[in-house]
């Protein structure tokens, strides 16, 4: 399908006192549109910075991150609330809902950031939740306010769905129903589906798994054969 993004001799260095600390170094690396990836590594390894790069969230120190071949790491803050806007769908761990409104109103909210946005129950429906459509998240378990948060994030029709620890807070049973959610909306959808996890086993169900550790980028692999999500292993 050809690269959505690459990502060009990148760092991110932060500066403390008289000392540099680089959360990436030297990363570089492609991913194709349609494609499920995972990001793998350890606490600080920077997996979470590399995320936040790919969505227009941080910029990084040097280097390019290229998103069907603009460099987004020249944008300037306009420009990068019109890409995220835009292009970048996000699943959080702590699902981030706005508490005081119905799931159809969270998902709803997308249309003050974009304009051609999904309509907000068939985005609910899509995950299963249509008949829990006017539900606040206070009455939801944590898998169906983990949904919402999807319904949320694709109802802005993302070419890049992000998701950071998106079964960090689930049971078992539950995160694998967010799993092939997930792979539900990368497969039948088309969407770009980059998920950062501590969880190797993750790798089973990606087309691409990236290995990140002390900020570089350690592997590429190509799964010829992703998995479903029932072999996950919690």
């Amino acid at each position: 399908m050809g690269a959505l993004i690459e990502l060009k001799n990148i760092e991110k260095k932060y500066t403390a006192g008289d000392h540099d600390f680089y959360a990436l170094r030297g990363v570089d690396l492609e991913i194709d549109s349609g494609q499920m990836v995972v990001i793998l590594g350890p606490s600080g390894a920077g997996k979470s910075t590399l995320l936040n790069l790919l969505g227009g969230m941080d910029s990084p120190s040097s280097g390019s991150i290229l998103f069907e071949g603009e460099d987004i790491a020249r944008y300037n803050d306009d420009e990068l609330t019109r890409f995220r806007a835009e292009s970048v769908g996000v699943v959080f761990q702590f699902y981030n809902l706005i508490p005081t409104l119905t799931a159809y109103e969270n998902v709803a909210l997308m249309r003050d950031v974009k304009d051609d946005c999904d309509d907000p129950m068939h985005c609910l429906e899509l995950v299963g939740l249509k008949d829990h459509a006017h539900q606040f998240p206070s009455q939801m378990s944590g898998g169906e306010q983990q949904r919402v948060s999807i319904a949320r994030a694709i109802a802005k029709k993302p070419k890049l769905l992000l998701c950071d620890e998106p079964t960090g807070a689930l049971d078992t049973d539950t995160g694998r129903e967010v799993l092939r959610l997930l792979l539900d909306v990368c497969r039948n959808e088309g969407r770009t589906v980059v998920m950062v996890t501590h969880n190797a086993s993750f790798a089973q169900i990606a087309d691409t798994v990236i290995r990140v550790k002390n900020g570089r980028v350690v592997s590429t692999e190509i799964n010829e054969n992703p998995a479903d999500a029932d072999v996950i292993n919690y």
